[in-house]
């Protein structure tokens, strides 16, 4: 659309800005309310908008510049493998051990008949949403910030990628940047909720949690500024990169975000589940429309 005239550098900026502030502030909302009926509600958008953002805009275009389709499904399959690794090294995970925060959490909010430890899957929101009022009387309810701190420096880090593969997409095109940069906000703010509730849980008051998940968000910037000068000279790396953010967006939905929904095995819930994913699906098509037209 010609009333999208702005340079790379402006879009990268702005989105990764805005995105980060605005993903931090509804994630506030949800959490502040303590609804927690609306957290998978948000994972099932999630799922429909990161799927979608992957099949139609950014496997499409990193194909298109690409000079193998071989050297790019390589590149998803290395990718997907890369992040289930990271996972199991506790690179992206809320904690080291069984017994953590993270995992009193899951096992107060869903299972608190039984003995066995889950594991709490990376970015899986719904089984990081606790109950408050149960909360305040488990003898877990302050470890002097240490959980909390845990998910700052694994947040940090994952919205610097986010930043880098914001970055990527917007030097490729602006459709794909921007229909990248909504998948990513949409899978943020459900996780946003799940973090911001583990910091208060953690110790930390409103307004630090607050703070904190705002100077993380800052991260974004950051990587998306970098990825953009240091992508200027090596423009043959974007299709991978694009690539590894298809495998990223592909485990997070499949792995992480998918397994929670099944937990709520109701009609009702069924229902809601997919016709939210089919909605998360349908805004980044009527998205992929609008910037078409």
């Amino acid at each position: 659309m010609q009333s999208l005239e702005l340079s790379p550098l402006a879009w990268i900026v702005s989105t990764c800005l805005l995105g980060g502030v605005m993903s931090v502030v509804i994630a506030a909302f949800f959490a502040l309310n303590a609804q927690r009926k609306w957290v998978p509600m948000l994972v099932s958008y999630a799922i429909g908008a990161l799927l979608a953002a992957v099949f139609l805009e950014i496997l499409p275009h990193a194909f298109e510049v690409a000079t193998s389709v071989e050297a790019m499904t390589g590149t998803v399959l290395f990718g997907i493998l890369l992040f289930f690794t990271l996972e199991k090294l506790v690179l992206w995970r809320h904690c080291h051990g069984d017994h953590c925060e993270a995992h009193a959490l899951h096992d107060e909010a869903h299972c608190p008949d039984t003995s066995q430890q889950h594991p709490v899957k990376f970015r899986t929101v719904t089984q990081q949403v606790p109950n408050i009022k149960v909360q305040q009387h488990h003898h877990h309810a302050h470890d002097d910030g240490r959980s909390g701190m845990m998910i700052m420096i694994g947040d940090t880090f994952h919205n610097f990628v986010d930043g880098i593969l914001i970055a990527a997409a917007f030097m490729v095109d602006t459709q794909v940047g921007l229909v990248t940069a909504i998948a990513i906000i949409a899978h943020e703010i459900p996780q946003e909720v799940g973090d911001f509730l583990i910091l208060l849980h953690s110790g930390y008051s409103k307004k630090q949690a607050l703070l904190f998940n705002l100077f993380s968000s800052l991260a974004t910037m950051v990587g998306g500024l970098l990825a953009y000068f240091a992508l200027q000279t090596v423009q043959s790396w974007v299709p991978y990169i694009l690539s590894l953010a298809a495998a990223s967006m592909l485990y997070v939905a499949v792995a992480d975000l998918i397994p929670g929904l099944h937990k709520r095995t109701a009609m009702k819930d069924t229902v809601m589940q997919i016709s939210l994913i089919f909605l998360g699906v349908a805004s980044i098509g009527l998205t992929k429309w609008w910037l078409e037209g």
